[in-house]
């Protein structure tokens, strides 16, 4: 990751640094608020509305969100946004306008080296079967369906994931259950690299804290969780694959502390990003951006 000092974004020369970094973070900028933030935004990119997401954001604007809505002692481990969705942002886009007193950086990490050190027999049963995310939506943990999806319209919902390859069930009490399998590995839409693309460890009930995981498990069953991941014949991801999965993560990871007013731009393809824990006030104004489809 390459950061520098600016006092103005060029487009194409932010293409350049991205093409060989797959990450930049830009300094000089001074963004104080979401408004701000939306200004330079829209010069970098095509903003997307977020569908699927996995936990709640609030709006600041179109195509305009704050940060992922995620317990601020617990560590957000690496992962591609969407990469669960067909169509997903190219472009990822932060904005810190609060920095935190400690802790609360984006880290980044290269998805071409990460695939290159995972386990060569792990990566071939991966790719020859990939992935399968399942989630519960409800109103009690998570995003409910409404904030996944826009609208609490059920036709809507089902003409939706009809559209999407995204198998689903209404629970009784009124919840939705879902089923979307996908590829783990996909090439590079500009490069044709390939690259590990997928969020198999971060959705994975192995991530959660244990007291968290266990809790859930008793109030909702082993198969309420909000999210899990299983190869995509079904059968189970283990413990351990996450542990490796995660430690190959953490030996490519590049982090950097936020100042306030520091621009992110990542290659949601090429890299993958977390969020470290933090604490005191943290405002990152982020935004989805040039869409591309990815085959399953």
């Amino acid at each position: 990751m390459l950061t520098v000092e600016v006092e103005g974004v060029d487009r194409d020369a932010v293409r350049s640094v991205l093409a060989e970094q797959g990450a930049m973070r830009i300094r000089g900028l001074e963004l104080r608020d979401a408004a701000e933030a939306e200004a330079v935004f829209r010069q970098l990119g095509t903003l997307m509305t977020e569908t699927e997401a996995f936990s709640p954001r609030t709006r600041y604007a179109p195509g305009i969100y704050s940060a992922t809505k995620w317990p601020p002692n617990q560590q957000m481990c690496m992962h591609h946004e969407l990469s669960y969705a067909l169509e997903v942002p190219s472009l990822m886009l932060f904005a810190c306008v609060v920095a935190p007193a400690t802790g609360g950086a984006t880290p980044v990490a290269d998805a071409v080296a990460v695939l290159e050190a995972l386990p060569a027999e792990l990566v071939e049963r991966f790719e020859r079967l990939g992935w399968l995310l399942m989630r519960n939506y409800n109103d009690d943990i998570g995003a409910s369906f409404a904030d996944a999806f826009g609208t609490d319209d059920r036709n809507t919902i089902e003409r939706y994931c009809r559209a999407h390859e995204i198998r689903f069930e209404w629970q009784d009490g009124g919840g939705l259950r879902t089923w979307q399998r996908r590829r783990a590995i996909v090439p590079h839409p500009r490069t044709g690299r390939r690259c590990w693309f997928n969020q198999i460890a971060f959705l994975s009930e192995w991530t959660l804290a244990a007291e968290l995981r266990e809790y859930l498990v008793e109030v909702y069953g082993a198969d309420g969780l909000p999210f899990n991941t299983r190869f995509g014949n079904g059968d189970p991801i283990d413990a351990d694959i996450v542990r490796v999965i995660n430690e190959v993560y953490d030996a490519h990871t590049v982090r950097e502390r936020w100042q306030a007013g520091d621009l992110l731009v990542v290659d949601n393809i090429r890299t993958a990003h977390g969020r470290e824990p933090f604490e005191g006030p943290r405002e990152v104004v982020v935004a989805l951006a040039d869409a591309v489809r990815v085959s399953i």
